[in-house]
């Protein structure tokens, strides 16, 4: 009977976009102790994790959006920190995002390795789970002994990604009783920073790239492959592709990581936008050209809260209503959505049907055109577990929704929550990048439009000054 293990759980889980104004702190996470964390997953009572006795420690999680607030972020990790001191651990299952900024630092998650280690010294083992959209500082590679991350862009294999960390670990942690060597790991740094819209795992050239870590992984003497497309929109030098191997045998980890990084390096030039991309404008002419599917979505890339916009940039928004069909009401539309809390409070108390008069986005990111004025009808209030109380206004042919919290419309059901089927629907805006797969397969057709927002796709618009150059594609003119 193999003695019982002591693993701690716990970590910070969110995407942070320097380039947007939204600062995320603690009203935007969902934050879990105790027996709600351990609730979390799943396999905690398969036979190969019963025989270990999981700790919790706290694990908060957000939807992406602008960096974190200083104080919020000291909160959790000081929590980590102490209850990692409370007792001796064999291991600590690391739940993190892995593209996390915190205002006025750089490399949080480093720096959050680097604590947890202080406390509980260099002998227990470390397993991180993270999104392929993370990065990997070398702080956060040295001080982790397993690292991986998804292999599917939208993210089919989040629960899956935390179960093979922590098996990982529990096997690791059960060799090194019989005398096993840690395990061996290998980083390759790739000089490529692309948006996960160029890099889904539905197309060519990243479907074919991940396609390749099952074979590679199944070698003897190699544990884990993971491929890091990085995080776009955070201007930290870590902000870079990245592949990580561990193993058991140190030649065979070091040749796997090599081998996927030059793959990775070699298919630069191949990514591609995962769908047609044009101006908010050129997306609207083929919406509404004659004959185009229904429904069509298109995607308000630049302020897509699910890579940390805002979630109130009214540009695409004012696009539409300047389209006299959609004003007149003869094409049906939605736009998903606008967050304002201000907005929903000032309509949120009168019967639906009523008519309204009110401004909404606008006023964290206050680009132009700023807040719209909506002039319609109130159409529907529902409670969303994701947005909060939330509205659909009217105007014309257009139904606009207004949250209380930040949230992206990628679920059907939170559409239904407003009386919307989209089945029913001509032309859906969205903000969002690519589609989410319950949207995906709802769209009869769809384009990605390259709107202004903290989340921009056209990297080239980003002010970026503290990234590790050169990189691809900022930089083309050179080698590695």
């Amino acid at each position: 009977m193999p003695r019982p293990l002591r693993v701690a759980i716990g970590g910070i889980h969110i995407e942070s976009s320097t380039f947007s104004p939204h600062l995320s702190g603690t009203a935007d996470f969902d934050v879990t102790r105790g027996q709600a964390l351990l609730d979390r997953y799943g396999w905690l009572t398969d036979a190969w994790a019963a025989e270990v006795e999981w700790v919790p420690l706290v694990h908060a999680r957000a939807l992406p959006g602008g960096a974190v607030e200083p104080a919020a972020y000291d909160a959790w990790k000081a929590e980590i920190v102490d209850g990692l001191a409370q007792g001796s651990f064999d291991g600590m299952l690391l739940d993190i995002h892995g593209a996390m900024s915190v205002v006025g630092r750089q490399d949080a998650e480093g720096d959050l390795i680097t604590a947890i280690r202080q406390v509980i010294g260099s002998e227990p083992l470390v397993s991180t789970a993270m999104d392929l959209h993370g990065n990997v500082s070398q702080t956060l590679f040295d001080g982790c002994d397993l690292l991986t991350c998804y292999r599917t862009a939208p993210h089919v294999d989040v629960w899956e990604t935390r179960e093979r960390a922590a098996r990982n670990l529990i096997e690791a942690l059960r060799r090194a009783e019989t005398g096993g060597d840690r395990p061996h790991k290998a980083l390759v740094h790739v000089p490529i920073l692309l948006p996960g819209e160029m890099t889904s795992t539905r197309i060519e050239p990243a479907k074919s790239l991940y396609a390749r870590i099952p074979a590679i992984e199944a070698r003897p003497g190699v544990i884990d492959v993971a491929i890091w497309i990085g995080f776009a929109w955070a201007d930290e030098p870590r902000c870079m592709g990245a592949v990580v191997a561990t193993g058991t045998d140190a030649a065979a980890t070091d040749q796997a990581a090599r081998e996927l990084g030059q793959a990775f390096w070699q298919a630069r030039e191949d990514f591609a936008f995962v769908a047609p991309t044009g101006s908010m404008d050129d997306c609207l002419d083929a919406a509404l050209k004659e004959g185009a599917g229904r429904p069509y979505f298109i995607s308000d890339s630049g302020d897509n809260p699910g890579a940390g916009g805002a979630d109130d940039v009214t540009y695409a928004l004012e696009r539409m209503l300047a389209r006299p069909e959609i004003r007149d009401g003869s094409v049906r539309a939605v736009f998903a959505s606008l967050f304002d809390p201000e907005a929903v409070a000032r309509i949120g108390h009168l019967p639906v049907g009523s008519p309204v008069s009110v401004r909404a986005g606008g006023r964290i990111d206050t680009r132009e055109p700023g807040p719209l004025l909506l002039e319609g009808t109130l159409e529907a209030l529902a409670d969303d577990p994701n947005g909060g109380r939330v509205a659909s206004v009217r105007v014309g042919g257009l139904s606009v929704f207004i949250t209380s919290r930040r949230m992206q419309y990628r679920l059907l059901e939170s559409y239904r929550l407003l009386g919307v089927d989209v089945a029913e629907v001509g032309v859906v805006t969205v903000k969002i990048g690519y589609l989410e797969p319950e949207l995906f397969e709802a769209a009869a057709d769809w384009m990605l439009a390259l709107t202004p927002g903290g989340v921009d796709q056209d990297l080239q618009r980003l002010p970026y000054r503290n990234l590790t150059r050169p990189i691809f594609p900022l930089d083309r003119d050179f080698t590695i």
